[in-house]
């Protein structure tokens, strides 16, 4: 793959491209091409490396490692006399792929990923902006290095777009709090893994909510604790309603 350098070399996608993240972040890409694969879902993916299809999934693992970092770092500073449970909890909420999905969206992610859809249901893309959002943060470290990344998280991001205040007060955790519900009222609570299937060469989990017995809303993850969070959250709106 071609790592062009000059602005007058791009082509009107990666100059649309440039212009955007320029925009949002306020800087120019040394490496369009890096960004170009951020948004690149493996659905996608064009060019082959052996057998390796390049998509975003690299990227996606190494950008999840520094915004881990980051996060931790500017709220190990911010908060100097926190214990570590409030830490680990603000951290989780900062780059929990709820919170990455929400950002991607009021950035504008979803008019630069290129992916292809599936038959409408959707389950392949819940996280599409937030596992895009990661892999964005891989390229900038690998195009600019970690302190310019860290500066980009801290100062464009979080202090622009993350209320602290208000996430101290957010409760995110639906698992836990269909939990507290269940036991105050006295009610037997059960999730049950309905199936379990691969995908993708992924595991994909489909896990159902029951309480007393009763069969509540159902949800499919990548993971066991996904599906429960899913189903835990359309639950408590089933229990509002």
């Amino acid at each position: 793959m071609a790592f062009p350098t000059l602005f007058a070399q791009l082509s009107p996608e990666e100059k649309s491209l440039a212009d955007y993240i320029n925009n949002i972040f306020g800087f120019r890409p040394k490496n369009i091409a890096l960004y170009k694969l951020a948004f690149t879902h493996k659905s996608r993916s064009e060019e082959n490396v052996g057998n390796y299809h390049l998509s975003n999934e690299r990227l996606e693992y190494l950008g999840d490692a520094v915004l881990s970092l980051s996060v931790a770092d500017f709220l190990f500073r911010k908060y100097p006399t926190q214990s570590e449970g409030f830490l680990t909890k603000m951290r989780s909420r900062i780059v929990s792929r709820a919170s990455l999905n929400q950002l991607s969206q009021k950035l504008g992610f979803d008019e630069y990923i290129r992916y292809v859809h599936d038959n409408g249901k959707g389950t392949s893309f819940r996280y599409l902006g937030g596992n895009t959002f990661e892999a964005l943060m891989g390229s900038i470290y690998l195009d600019r290095g970690y302190d310019f990344t860290k500066h980009i998280i801290i100062d464009r991001i979080i202090n622009v777009h993350i209320d602290l205040e208000q996430l101290m007060e957010t409760e995110t955790n639906f698992k836990s709090k269909i939990l507290e519900w269940t036991q105050k009222q006295k009610k037997n609570l059960e999730f049950r893994l309905l199936e379990e299937n691969k995908k993708e060469n992924r595991n994909i989990y489909h896990v159902q909510v029951f309480i007393d017995g009763k069969g509540y809303a159902e949800a499919i993850d990548y993971s066991v604790k996904g599906a429960e969070q899913l189903a835990s959250e359309k639950t408590l709106q089933m229990l509002n309603n």
